[in-house]
C-alpha cells in the first residue's frame, strides 16, 4: 500500500446532487492517483462546521473537537497531502472552508493534542476554477500562505475556467494539467 493519503476537501456551496466545475476537474485529477493511493473526500458545505470562536487571548486554550469537526481534525492529520476543492467566491475562499481553516487556530491549542508540527510534513494543494485568472490569485495567494505558515509543502493550484455547469470540460490546458497535477513534485 502507497504511504500517501490525500484528503480532498470540496468547499463548494452548490445544491446537493450537483457536481460543478471545481469539483469534476478535482476527479479528473485525482484518477491520475496511484491505485493503491488512499483518498478521503469530505464535503465541508454539508458538515456540521460550528463558527470559529477566538479565544487565544482569553481563555488560551480549546477543547478537543466533537462531531464533524473531530471527523475534520482526524483526517487532516491522516492525510500526507490535502487538496482544498474549491471555487473562486468573491475572489476567496467559500464560507465553509474558511471556518475549516479558522478551527486550525483552535487545534494548535487543544492541549495535548499535536497539530501544528505534523503538518508541516504534508502537502496543501488547490483545486480552484473561475472565469477569469485573474480573480483567482487572490485566493491561490492565501492558501499558498496557510502552507507556509504551518511549514507545509505548497503543491501549487490547479485552475480551470469555470462559468456555466461543464464548462471546464472546455479547458483543454486544465484537463490536461489535471492529468499530472497531483502527481508533480510540490512546488518551492
Amino acid at each position: 500500500m502507497s504511504a500517501s493519503h490525500t484528503l480532498f476537501l470540496t468547499a463548494s456551496t452548490r445544491e446537493p446532487g450537483h457536481v460543478g466545475n471545481t469539483e469534476w476537474l478535482a476527479r479528473q485529477a485525482a484518477q491520475a492517483l496511484p491505485s493503491d493511493s488512499p483518498q478521503t473526500w469530505l464535503n465541508l458545505a454539508r458538515m456540521d462546521l460550528p463558527p470559529f470562536v477566538d479565544q487565544r487571548h482569553t481563555a488560551g486554550a480549546y477543547a478537543p473537537p466533537e462531531g464533524d469537526m473531530k471527523t475534520l481534525l482526524d483526517a487532516t492529520l491522516a492525510a500526507t497531502h490535502i487538496v482544498f476543492v474549491s471555487p473562486v467566491y468573491w475572489f476567496s475562499i467559500p464560507s465553509p472552508l474558511k471556518t475549516y481553516l479558522d478551527h486550525w487556530s483552535a487545534w494548535m491549542r487543544v492541549p495535548g493534542l499535536d497539530f501544528k508540527e505534523p503538518m508541516g510534513a504534508k502537502t496543501l494543494s488547490l483545486i480552484t476554477t473561475s472565469g477569469d485568472r485573474a480573480k483567482a490569485q487572490p485566493m491561490i495567494d492565501s492558501v499558498a500562505l496557510c502552507a507556509q505558515f504551518l511549514s507545509m509543502r505548497w503543491g501549487g493550484a490547479l485552475w480551470g475556467k469555470g462559468g456555466p455547469p461543464g464548462a471546464v470540460q472546455a479547458d483543454a490546458a486544465a484537463v490536461a494539467g489535471a492529468r499530472h497535477f497531483l502527481l508533480a513534485p510540490a512546488a518551492a
